[in-house]
């Protein structure tokens, strides 16, 4: 059987996810890849860290249930939920465990975390050292720092705000190479002013900041959940796409202006248009019409991603809404497949390219969503298949693999000796003698690279593939 190397490259834009906030409970990788049908380029996670507050580690909504609570940003500290790590916490919790779990679906880690601008250098490093074992891994430090209703804002100036940030960033950048620091600020105010909102306190982390980015809602409802978006009361907005469009433009030129006319990459990191304020059905339309910009943009490149907000949502915030009988379950909305539909369409795929022959033993590279070679089996199938599957020899059972044929992405845990792929052709039709390429990939699973494996453990993680798997394709039912 022929095989060659395979290469997973960027997309021409990135897509990443939220997966839990305040506003719900994370969800499983596992679920929202067969509701989704392909993995993100990251998936974002929301946790806090205020060690000097007598309530933590609680999660601050636990620890003031009985207080009197009007806007979601009013507890004494963020209602995330709490970053156990650090120098007084351990990684046994999480955000650890869910990291674990994003990385395992070949997926990278995009880390928000609202942190206590008091907090010493030494608990940056410590934070530093939690993180050097995931691989390229984002973080984004107190986000929308120019705004006023983050716990940190309240605490501190916004020019100590900012030298925080810088002052976390360098410590990141010398202690955890593999980590990408993210800038997260309102950016310009509207089209009319040039200069972003707080430019002269932010200037400087504008420079040091790996990636750029801005958090934009069509709509949203933030007076939620403490008040319901009717046409007779204000704590909700709806923008015009366009106008949203070219704000996130005008912005990324300003950061490239102050950055010396050098640019990095600029995405959203919290992108929708909330139902609350739309409904289900122009809440599509919208997202759709802004997404048909990125495309139609003459002046591609200059725009590297999103961050879609979010998966599942206690309101009308996400892809689901969760089931008020059992948070367990999600409901599906409108959007769900109309965003499907978006981040399947080749624009938003990462690449995956054939290079040369390869024999067995092979060794696999995990390096990121961005970076990592596999390997592809040509498989020829006569028309429709009725049964298409692998079988994992006991060398491939303890493996982690991440798999693509006919645009579907699947996965195999560890342990698991059988994955079945006909999901990936429901629905379609193969020609007759049409060749497919099965594409596989080992991301770590553990979750974390391995500190034994070469100088450049922090950023690739290796995978030894001795055999292949046992592909079963059959044309005609068994009887």
């Amino acid at each position: 059987m022929t095989v060659k190397k395979a290469l997973l490259g960027k997309a021409n834009f990135a897509v990443d996810l939220g997966d839990g906030s305040e506003r719900a409970f994370y969800v499983d990788q596992d679920y929202i890849l067969n509701k989704l049908g392909r993995p993100h380029r990251g998936i974002n996670l929301m946790f806090c860290y205020y060690p000097f507050d007598e309530a933590w580690p609680q999660r601050v909504q636990d620890a003031y249930k009985d207080a009197d609570i009007n806007f979601a940003w009013d507890y004494p500290y963020d209602n995330y939920f709490p970053y156990t790590g650090g120098l007084e916490g351990d990684t046994t919790g999480e955000p650890f465990i869910s990291m674990k779990d994003v990385r395992r679906h070949g997926q990278d880690v995009i880390l928000t975390i609202t942190a206590d601008p008091a907090i010493r250098d030494e608990q940056i490093s410590a934070i530093a050292k939690d993180l050097s074992t995931y691989g390229r891994i984002m973080v984004r430090l107190n986000h929308e720092a120019t705004g006023s209703w983050f716990s940190f804002n309240k605490r501190a100036s916004y020019q100590e705000v900012a030298d925080f940030f810088v002052r976390f960033t360098n410590i990141i950048h010398k202690e955890a190479p593999n980590v990408q620091m993210i800038l997260c600020i309102d950016g310009c105010p509207n089209l009319e002013q040039d200069e972003i909102d707080k430019e002269k306190e932010f200037a400087e982390a504008v420079r040091v900041a790996d990636i750029w980015s801005t958090d934009k809602y069509i709509a949203l409802n933030y007076g939620w959940p403490y008040e319901v978006a009717e046409k007779d009361n204000d704590r909700h907005k709806l923008d015009d796409y366009k106008y949203v469009y070219e704000l996130v433009k005008k912005t990324f030129k300003r950061y490239t202006y102050i950055n010396g006319g050098v640019t990095k990459p600029m995405i959203i990191s919290e992108f929708n248009a909330d139902g609350d304020v739309t409904g289900p059905y122009r809440q599509c339309e919208l997202v759709k019409a802004f997404c048909d910009l990125i495309e139609k943009d003459e002046e591609q490149g200059w725009f590297s991603g999103f961050t879609f907000y979010q998966f599942r949502d206690d309101g009308r915030l996400g892809l689901e809404w969760t089931d008020s009988n059992n948070s367990a379950n999600g409901i599906e909305l409108p959007l769900l497949a109309a965003y499907r539909d978006i981040i399947n369409k080749d624009y938003y795929k990462p690449s995956i390219t054939c290079d040369k022959d390869v024999s067995l033993p092979v060794k696999l590279r995990w390096g990121g969503a961005e970076d990592s070679e596999g390997i592809s089996i040509p498989l020829t199938f006569e028309k429709d298949p009725v049964f298409a599957e692998a079988n994992f020899p006991d060398s491939l059972k303890d493996a982690n693999l991440m798999m693509e044929i006919a645009g579907r992405w699947f996965y195999k845990a560890p342990g698991v000796t059988f994955v079945d792929f006909m999901p990936a052709f429901f629905g379609k039709k193969i020609n007759a003698g049409e060749v497919i390429n099965l594409n596989i990939f080992a991301p770590p699973a553990s979750g974390e690279n391995d500190p034994s494996q070469g100088d450049d453990w922090q950023t690739n993680y290796y995978f030894e593939m001795k055999e292949l798997p046992d592909i079963r394709l059959r044309f005609e039912p068994v009887m």
